[in-house]
């Protein structure tokens, strides 16, 4: 037997040199498979510590606060890691994730380790909208005061339904706590109640879990929207951003199950592959591949087509196909009509609305270009749309010039607003309101894009609208505080569907004085987190609202799109989808909805009310309020659920 031959320590080093090459080429090379080139970046030094940002601002700006799905998940399963979600995500919300798998108690001294550069600081930024948490306190002397501060705070600030659940709550298992998200449908009286009930707006918010359950009164969970109470079920569409394939298919009753389904997304490459791999113990699944061929895209609409026996009916809404979505968040939705089939052989402009819906679903439905929407298509060209009072508002990637820029984003609620809305006495003294879970890149500063082009979009009324000077109407942009997180029935992960990050929010700390509180008494909502996004034009004393909007739009040139060569020429990256409510198209013929105040006593009973989910009118960010951004720390104080949030 040859004797074992031991190496020197120099050829050790050798080795060990030549292991770690082959390491770092294997990682390049994998990268290279998956499409994960790192483009060359450079390291910048500002009041929050060092940040790697990407050498392209313009990449980054658009790219780092839409919700733009993150493909780790699959990498995490080659390296045997299972705790993130099992489809594609922003990074935000594997964030959100991984909290919730591994919780930051306030005794766990272990999450002063984790904290990222920016933490490492001791940082107040007072004015800026937002402080970076301090780590250069003891663990335990964070916690104390943190748990000081909540036992005061939380008394008031939670419900106390959700309050009386929390120690049970934490103390459940992963398989108890989905089983939670699996809502029951509506009983059978209260559905047909809410079908056939006096909603002229057919406008609804989802159920929400923890609060008094008369604010669920007149409230959907997607397993209501399904039922077979609604119709009896041949076919159906999901158009979506983020899609948990298995999650989705159990929503729908057991005898749909089987149903041919479509679900229309925007992923591509090792995504695609992962969303695909869901699908496969499904037969009636198919896929339409929505092209998003401007960098940073997203497929970010949120609609349902549901073909039944007794015809067809659209919604349009604000979740993600995902369970946390339709659990604990306030989400939107815009039920139509029950829609019959036309006769045999109807042809032309039959079965259209005043609202020239069908038309213009159509004509969205096209710029897909996808011949697996065809039959979609189709079938909307057979049915009765004629009952619709809404007014459909999308966007479509692409750049657009001539009479084609009026089609689409701002330009097209522009369009809209001046055809068919009434001129506004006073208008420069009517605000406008946007609400919104995200935000994108304004620029400098107003003039850029916020109060300029999109304001002037926002405020049009009436054919013979003047130009008003920039910023001379006020703008509400209501977006929730750290506290209204740290708070929130989900608490800190709650933030993982508010993608606004340390690299967009240090370039605009402008844009912070128009922030506004969420607070939703009105509906029963201040503790659900909204991912709804809502835009509108209110009086002066917020008793009255001129127009209402709820779409997928964030506030973001990506979704509404930015005017290009001298304003001849619009261009969007993201497909999104929303319903303009306007007052003419529901016969009040004094131009405006009246809308309820936060107390019944401020209400007018005689009067039918829009159903604003919010209260009006917004509340401005105090001093020590902070705009909630997702990818720094907060360990000063703990959220409902004892936990400290630490995003790497």
């Amino acid at each position: 037997m040859e004797k074992a031959k031991f190496p020197s320590s120099k050829q050790m080093e050798t080795r060990k040199g030549s292991r770690l090459l082959h390491s770092k080429n294997k990682q390049f090379l994998f990268g290279v498979l998956l499409g994960y080139l790192i483009p060359r970046n450079m390291l910048q030094e500002g009041a929050h510590g060092k940040w790697t940002v990407s050498s392209s601002d313009e990449s980054t700006e658009e790219n780092s606060d839409s919700e733009k799905p993150s493909t780790s998940s699959l990498l995490d399963a080659a390296r045997g890691r299972t705790s993130g979600p099992q489809y594609p995500c922003s990074e935000a919300r594997k964030a959100a994730h991984k909290r919730k798998a591994s919780p930051l108690k306030l005794s766990d001294k272990s999450f002063s380790t984790e904290i990222p550069p920016a933490g490492k600081q001791r940082t107040s930024q007072e004015g800026l909208g937002w402080c970076l948490s301090s780590s250069d306190e003891e663990p335990e002397d964070q916690g104390k005061r943190a748990c000081k501060e909540t036992v005061k705070e939380e008394k008031c600030d939670a419900p106390k339904e959700y309050l009386l659940n929390l120690c049970k709550g934490d103390e459940l298992s992963e398989n108890q706590k989905a089983e939670e998200y699996n809502e029951t449908p509506s009983e059978a009286q209260d559905t047909w109640d809410l079908l056939n009930g006096e909603n002229p707006f057919r406008f609804f918010l989802t159920k929400v879990r923890g609060i008094e359950q008369s604010y669920n009164s007149g409230a959907l969970h997607i397993k209501d929207i399904l039922s077979p109470l609604f119709g009896t079920l041949v076919s159906s569409a999901q158009f979506n951003y983020c899609i948990d394939v298995g999650w989705l298919v159990r929503q729908y009753p057991q005898e749909f199950r089987k149903k041919p389904l479509l679900i229309v997304h925007g992923e591509k490459r090792e995504s695609k592959a992962e969303l695909l791999a869901q699908a496969r113990p499904y037969e009636n699944i198919s896929f339409c591949q929505a092209k998003l061929d401007i960098a940073f895209g997203t497929h970010h609409t949120k609609m349902m087509l549901l073909l039944y026996e007794e015809g067809l009916r659209v919604v349009i809404h604000t979740s993600n196909l995902i369970a946390e979505d339709w659990h604990q968040k306030t989400q939107g939705i815009w039920l139509s009509p029950l829609y019959p089939r036309l006769p045999q052989g109807t042809t032309g402009s039959a079965g259209e609305s005043e609202t020239n819906f069908k038309s213009d679903l159509i004509s969205y439905l096209l710029a897909y270009n996808s011949p697996t929407l065809k039959e979609w298509i189709d079938l909307i060209q057979e049915h009765d749309l004629s009952e619709t009072r809404v007014y459909l508002l999308g966007s479509t990637p692409g750049r657009y010039q001539g009479s084609d820029k009026e089609k689409w984003g701002h330009l097209r609620l522009r369009k809209l607003l001046k055809e068919h809305a009434s001129s506004i006495p006073a208008q420069e003294s009517w605000p406008v309101v946007g609400q919104f879970s995200s935000i994108g890149s304004m620029g400098a500063d107003g003039s850029k894009w916020l109060c300029s082009e999109f304001q002037e979009s926002l405020v049009a009324a009436g054919s013979s609208v003047t130009n008003l000077l920039k910023c001379d109407v006020p703008i509400y942009l209501v977006y929730p505080t750290v506290n209204n997180v740290r708070q929130s029935l989900e608490g800190y992960p709650a933030g993982g569907s508010l993608p606004y990050s340390i690299q967009t929010a240090q370039k605009q700390l402008w844009l912070h004085a128009y922030f506004h509180k969420w607070s939703a008494e009105v509906s029963g909502r201040s503790h659900a987190i909204p991912h709804i996004k809502t835009y509108m034009r209110p009086s002066p004393d917020f008793q009255k609202i001129a127009w209402f909007l709820v779409t997928s739009a964030n506030l973001s040139k990506a979704a509404w799109g930015a005017l290009e060569k001298n304003g001849t020429q619009l261009m969007i990256r993201s497909y999104e989808l929303g319903v303009l409510f306007l007052p003419s198209a529901f016969g009040f013929d004094k131009g405006y909805f009246h809308v309820r105040g936060k107390m019944l006593s401020e209400s007018n009973d005689s009067a039918i009310y829009f159903p604003v989910p919010y209260d009006l009118p917004p509340e401005q960010y105090g001093s020590k309020d902070q705009p909630w951004i997702w990818n720094i720390p907060y360990t000063n104080a703990p959220d409902t659920h004892g936990n400290m949030w630490v995003p790497s």
